[in-house]
């Protein structure tokens, strides 16, 4: 499929699949895309005003149409339900799990045996403020003492995109506090995650792209 690339993890039970939604600004090749998606998704994209909003909804469509391929599923034939707290999952294929997201031009989906959250971003800009307000005091204190403004704007969204993960593995969303957990770094190596919400353990991985960062949170069952 034009535009996807399929990254397989180790242990084969992960997929995580990346567009870049510039291939979409061609208006056959977005029609097209488009006439292949369930009603649901293109409903969704028809109300939103930005074409660049539209382009990475069809993009999140087409990456989970690509991993649902694996199982013998189109995206125009299942059934997409929300959890208690919004997070959507296949009413008919519970042990299917997956996420999307996207940011600028780029959408990500993964998909597991386990649930997983992922989530990506472009990195626009610091934000201390916002960092200093939701993050817990370990994780500000570590992303401050690195003096390069542009380091530490990669050390901001390393962490933010982290915390999303994390979030949307949990299926709680932003019901779970920022700083009510904290992830724990050694320079540049993250080391661990601490948190109260349950007593899983959580595989944690980073995809840096270009001016992007991205994260992957997947719960060990």
């Amino acid at each position: 499929m034009s535009g996807v690339k399929e990254n397989s993890f180790p242990d084969e039970n992960r997929k995580l699949y990346t567009m870049n939604t510039e291939f979409l600004t061609d208006p056959e090749t977005y029609a097209r895309y488009y006439c292949e998606m369930s009603a649901a998704r293109r409903e969704k994209i028809d109300r939103l005003c930005q074409e660049k909003d539209r382009r990475l909804s069809l993009a999140a469509g087409i990456l989970l149409d690509r991993g649902l391929q694996n199982y013998g599923l189109r995206e125009a034939d299942v059934n997409i339900a929300l959890g208690a707290h919004g997070k959507p999952y296949l009413s008919d294929f519970p042990d299917i799990h997956f996420s999307l997201s996207h940011s600028n031009e780029m959408a990500i989906a993964v998909f597991a045996d386990a649930e997983v959250g992922c989530d990506i971003e472009y990195q626009k800009r610091l934000n201390e403020k916002l960092a200093r307000r939701f993050f817990c005091t370990q994780e500000y204190a570590w992303m401050m003492e690195e003096r390069d403004i542009q380091k530490r704007k990669g050390r901001f969204y390393r962490l933010w995109t982290l915390k999303e993960s994390f979030l949307k593995a949990t299926g709680m969303g932003l019901l779970l506090p920022l700083d009510s957990f904290c992830f724990v770094f050694e320079g540049e190596l993250l080391c661990s995650l601490r948190q109260q919400y349950d007593d899983a353990e959580y595989l944690l991985e980073e995809y840096p792209f270009a001016d992007y960062s991205a994260a992957i949170c997947t719960r060990l069952e």
